[in-house]
C-alpha cells in the first residue's frame, strides 16, 4: 500500500525529520483508502489488498476472521489491536511464546483461557510448520515474521499456500523494528478491520520514540556513550558471548544514542564474540538482554525478567553474570553501570520503552524529565491485553 511503503520510505531514507514529515501524510492516506474494497465481488466477499513488509502485494478478507500466526510471539503486536478478545480470530499459532516466553504465555492463559486450546504449529524458521495442519482449519489468512521468509520460500509454503487460496502476508516487529514497527501494525489494522486500534496505538509509537529519537539524532559518534550489547546473557551457563549488530535492538541502542559496539563489527542481528575482545576494550556501559528460560533451557543463568520475576531474583542473576570470570575487573560493573532488559522487547512494538530506557541509562541528565516505568505502565493501561506485573529492566545494586 501506497501509505505504508511512505512511512517506511520516511524512517529509511530521511532520518527522524523524514520520519515525522512522511510519516503524517501517508497515515492520513491510509485513514481515506485504508478500507476499501476491491471488484464487483466486494459487496459479497469483501476484499483489500495491501503490500506486506516483503514488500508482495496481496488480497485478503477485509476482516479476517481465521488467522494462523506463524509465529506465537506476533500476538506482542497483534494483541494491540483487541485488547479484549485477542484470540477471537487466532485459529491456530506457532509454539514458540509457549516455549520461550512461558511467562507471557501464563499470562495470556490466565486472562485467556482459550488460548490453551489453539491449535499448535512448530517453526516457520526451522522448516517444521504444518501447512497441511493449517489448511485444515480453513484460515482467511496466515501472518509471518518477515525473518522467517526464506525459509518460506526454501520449503515451498508461500506457493502452497497460495495454491489454496490462502494468502500469506509478512510483517516485522524484529528485523527492523524502528523503520518496520509502524507499517506492521497499520497493515495487520487493515486485515483486523481495527484501523483505529491500529493508529491509536501508532499515534502513542510515534509520540513516545520521538522524546529519545528527536533528541539524539544530531549526536556524533565521539559524543555518544559505547556500550557492548550482551544478547540473550546468560541463556547457556558455559557460553559468552553474543552481542547485536545493526539491527534489531542494536538499532534501538543506537536511536538512543549509544554507540553500539557491535554494530562495527556485524551488519546484520549480530554474531559471537570472544570474551577476552570485551575484556581488552573495556567499555564504560555493558547491557544485557534476559529472559525466563530456565523451563526451555535448564542451568540458564540469564536475569529472568517478564511477568514472573521479582527484584529479589532480578539482582541475584545480574550479580551472578557480573561475577562471570574476568568481569568483575571491568569497568562497567566496578561503576555499577551494568544493566540487564527484558530480551523479548527485540521481537514486540513495546522496544519503544527499551529505547527510553536506554536513553535514561546513556544520559541520565539529559532524560532525567523521561519515565519509561510510565510509558511501559501507559502501554498496559491502553494496549496490552494483559497486566503490568513482574519487571523488565534493572541496573547492578
Amino acid at each position: 500500500m501506497m501509505a505504508i511503503r511512505a512511512i517506511t520510505e520516511g524512517l529509511r531514507h530521511g532520518g527522524v525529520s523524514g520520519w515525522i514529515r512522511k510519516s503524517a501524510a501517508a497515515l492520513a492516506l491510509v485513514a481515506l483508502c485504508g478500507g476499501a474494497g476491491i471488484g464487483p465481488a466486494a459487496a459479497q466477499t469483501p476484499m483489500i489488498e495491501v503490500t506486506d513488509l516483503a514488500g508482495r502485494t496481496v488480497k485478503v478478507k477485509a476482516g479476517a476472521q481465521r488467522i494462523i500466526l506463524g509465529e506465537g510471539r506476533l500476538m506482542y503486536g497483534l494483541g494491540i489491536l483487541d485488547t479484549e478478545k485477542p484470540f477471537q480470530r487466532i485459529a491456530g499459532w506457532s509454539e514458540d511464546m509457549i516455549l520461550y516466553d512461558p511467562g507471557s504465555y501464563r499470562a495470556f492463559k490466565a486472562k485467556f483461557p482459550e488460548a490453551e486450546k489453539l491449535p499448535r504449529f512448530g517453526s516457520a524458521f526451522s522448516g517444521d510448520f504444518s501447512v497441511e495442519k493449517a489448511l485444515s482449519l480453513a484460515p482467511d489468512v496466515v501472518l509471518m515474521p518477515l525473518s522467517g521468509i526464506y525459509k518460506a520460500r526454501e520449503t515451498g509454503l508461500i506457493d502452497k499456500f497460495e495454491k489454496a487460496g490462502v494468502p500469506v502476508v509478512f510483517i516485522d516487529l524484529r528485523e527492523e523494528p524502528l523503520v518496520n514497527t509502524v507499517p506492521s501494525i497499520l497493515l495487520a489494522g487493515q486485515i483486523y478491520g481495527r484501523e483505529k486500534q491500529a493508529q491509536e496505538f501508532v499515534n502513542f509509537y510515534l509520540r513516545e520514540s520521538r522524546k529519545v529519537m528527536v533528541r539524539v539524532a544530531q549526536k556524533k559518534d565521539k559524543d555518544r556513550v559505547p556500550v557492548f550489547f550482551e544478547r540473550a546473557a546468560g541463556y547457556q551457563a558455559d557460553q559468552c558471548c553474543m552481542t547485536f549488530g545493526n539491527a534489531n535492538l542494536g538499532a534501538v541502542l543506537q536511536a538512543a544514542g549509544g554507540l553500539n559496539w557491535g554494530t562495527a563489527k556485524f551488519a546484520g542481528l549480530g554474531g559471537e564474540v570472544n570474551q577476552e575482545v570485551i575484556f581488552a576494550d573495556n567499555l564504560p556501559v555493558i547491557i544485557g538482554t534476559g529472559a525466563d528460560w530456565a523451563e526451555s533451557t535448564p542451568g540458564s543463568r540469564a536475569v529472568p525478567f517478564g511477568y514472573e520475576t521479582n527484584p529479589v531474583a532480578v539482582q541475584e542473576a545480574l550479580k551472578g553474570l557480573a561475577n562471570r570470570k574476568g568481569w568483575p575487573t571491568l569497568k562497567a560493573v566496578q561503576t555499577k553501570r551494568f544493566y540487564g532488559v527484558y530480551h523479548q522487547f527485540y521481537t514486540s512494538p513495546s522496544h519503544v520503552v527499551a529505547l527510553q530506557v536506554f536513553a535514561k541509562w546513556l544520559y541520565p541528565e539529559e532524560f532525567k524529565d523521561l519515565d519509561p516505568q510510565a510509558t511501559w505502565a501507559e502501554y498496559h493501561q491502553r494496549f496490552s491485553p494483559i497486566p503490568l506485573t513482574g519487571q523488565f529492566w534493572a541496573q547492578l545494586q
